[in-house]
């Protein structure tokens, strides 16, 4: 009895390891997931409200193998009184050369983008109308994903991906971001002075476009840096596969830290 209970302990054990190694990798389905944008600022007195439905989108069944949220901080706001801490140039940038792209004619905040394309519908019912289309389409690319114990510099990030459809290849791009959750601040100047306001899914390290090979894979390896005050608990990585002349995106993942 006692030799039956061990064997029955160890095979326990056997069995629970593989599954605590694999919560540090992820791999993209069948289906597409849709990329959520959101460019944000703390100088915009209309965003707080913004940042709140994205956090929330997970409770309202947006779960990260149909929706990617990811929140962009943007610094054209800065002048105003309040420095945005999580505000980078390269974020307004991109919203910029997304608007040519899309050939619009200003850039806003708050502003949505769902699958590179301007939402102004986030807020209503439809939204969840638009996320089942994206996620009823088959996928045209892959994207796995591999993260090392979050530590206190960075994390260690290992993606391989793949676009599914040859026509599509060539202008095809890769991106990785690194983000974070549960952040707070007290703002004391600008639109929303004296408030305290949450964020999540807050962007602070970006790479990209990285280019496909002629077979239209790739393999990167990078380490993201972390906030000085970052929790690695509280953050995570995002990729995303993207078209450079339509900004259609083609997949997208995320994968939170592993535990340390």
């Amino acid at each position: 009895m006692i030799l039956a209970r061990a064997v029955l302990l160890l095979l326990a054990l056997s069995l629970a390891l593989p599954v605590q190694a694999g919560s540090c990798r992820g791999e993209s389905g069948p289906r597409t997931t849709a990329l959520v944008e959101l460019y944000t600022s703390e100088g915009c007195d209309s965003c707080p409200p913004a940042d709140r439905w994205l956090s929330g989108l997970a409770s309202r069944g947006f779960t990260p193998d149909r929706v990617v949220p990811i929140a962009l901080h943007v610094d054209y706001w800065d002048y105003i009184g309040w420095k945005d801490p999580y505000a980078r140039a390269a974020f307004s940038a991109r919203q910029r050369k997304l608007a040519q792209v899309l050939r619009g004619k200003v850039v806003y905040t708050p502003q949505v983008l769902v699958q590179g394309e301007d939402y102004r519908r986030w807020y209503t019912p439809a939204f969840e109308e638009t996320i089942a289309k994206i996620n009823a389409r088959p996928a045209r690319a892959k994207i796995q994903l591999r993260l090392d114990p979050g530590s206190a510099s960075g994390l260690a990030v290992e993606v391989r991906a793949e676009v599914l459809e040859p026509g599509q290849r060539a202008d095809a791009a890769l991106y990785l971001a690194s983000y974070e959750n549960k952040l707070v601040s007290s703002v004391t100047a600008g639109e929303n002075r004296g408030k305290t306001l949450p964020h999540d899914y807050v962007v602070f390290e970006w790479v990209g476009p990285l280019a496909f090979g002629p077979d239209g894979r790739i393999g990167v390896q990078r380490t993201l840096p972390l906030l000085p005050k970052a929790v690695p608990a509280h953050s995570g990585v995002v990729a995303f596969i993207q078209s450079r002349s339509t900004a259609e995106v083609l997949q997208a993942l995320m994968l939170p830290a592993c535990p340390s």
